[in-house]
């Protein structure tokens, strides 16, 4: 079954209306408007936690596709993220939920609704996470991978915390990712795709430009569905805009106070090749 088909029937574990059409338009939106194809700014040579994090996310989608339907729902709502659960206990007890099991504040970022929520979260990471693997270690992306997931699952909660409809995929955490490649490499060049009508450019944005129009729509979309909750669907924004904030300030703590990577990377050049230094790069410091 498909997941995004049962969170839309999941809401404590009773089946529920589908959505109004408006919100399925909402649902419908491209995510992430800005499509990065390369990045410029110092990468892991062996992105091995990015590598990990992405086979992670695909195995856990391939084994809720193959979960009957009652299987599917059944996990959609005892680990994707449902903020009532926690704001309404005396509720969350009657639908058989623990309120004070916490652990889907994390699991829900291992969760995806669909093929293409999949992928593109995957690549988003592909492109952002080998930079941020290396300047702040393997153990170090790690932690802004998870601590971002959990910060995104806080934010959302608090921006509904009523809300009974199951919240899950890994934006926030690469909503993180984002945020701190944004601080760490300003300067760096992201090559992105931009459709002119059906002509694809590829623009070269600085990195902070390019993390600044990204948290810009993510804010605007996030403030419309406060103002116009009945419209919203599907899209956790303020996941994002939690994720982001926690990466950026992640980065800004650590680029000011710790020391220089020590991880080998490979760097992008303008030829169109990868250069590989021959030792531990402070490539970093000339972005």
């Amino acid at each position: 079954m498909d997941p995004a088909a049962a969170v839309d029937r999941a809401c404590f574990g009773q089946p529920v209306v589908d959505p109004p059409q408006a919100a399925r338009q909402t649902r419908a939106r491209r995510e992430k408007p800005l499509f990065p194809l390369i990045d410029t700014a110092p990468r892991a040579a062996r992105p091995l936690i990015t590598l990990g994090l992405i086979a992670a996310n695909t195995l856990v989608f391939l084994w809720m596709l193959s979960l009957p339907p009652r299987a599917l729902q059944s996990v959609l709502v005892h680990a994707a993220l449902i903020p009532a659960r926690y704001t309404e206990p005396e509720l969350a007890r009657a639908a058989g939920l623990d309120p004070s099991n916490w652990w889907p504040l994390l699991t829900n970022a291992f969760m995806h609704g669909g093929w293409l929520h999949l992928i593109s979260n995957m690549w988003f990471l592909w492109i952002f996470g080998p930079a941020m693997e290396a300047r702040f270690t393997r153990l170090g992306f790690f932690v802004l991978y998870i601590a971002g997931a959990l910060a995104a699952s806080v934010v959302h909660l608090a921006a509904h915390p009523e809300s009974t409809e199951p919240v899950l995929g890994a934006s926030g955490a690469i909503a993180a990712v984002i945020g701190a490649h944004a601080v760490t490499y300003p300067a760096a060049r992201v090559i992105t795709i931009i459709l002119l009508v059906f002509i694809p450019l590829f623009v070269p944005i600085p990195a902070v430009l390019f993390a600044l129009i990204w948290f810009a729509l993510q804010l605007f979309q996030g403030t419309i569905e406060l103002m116009t909750p009945n419209l919203a669907g599907g899209v956790a924004w303020w996941a994002h805009i939690g994720g982001f904030a926690f990466g950026a300030l992640f980065a800004f703590i650590v680029t000011r106070f710790g020391g220089p990577p020590r991880v080998a990377t490979t760097t992008y050049t303008p030829r169109g090749s990868w250069r590989v230094p021959n030792a531990r790069t402070r490539d970093w410091e000339r972005l």
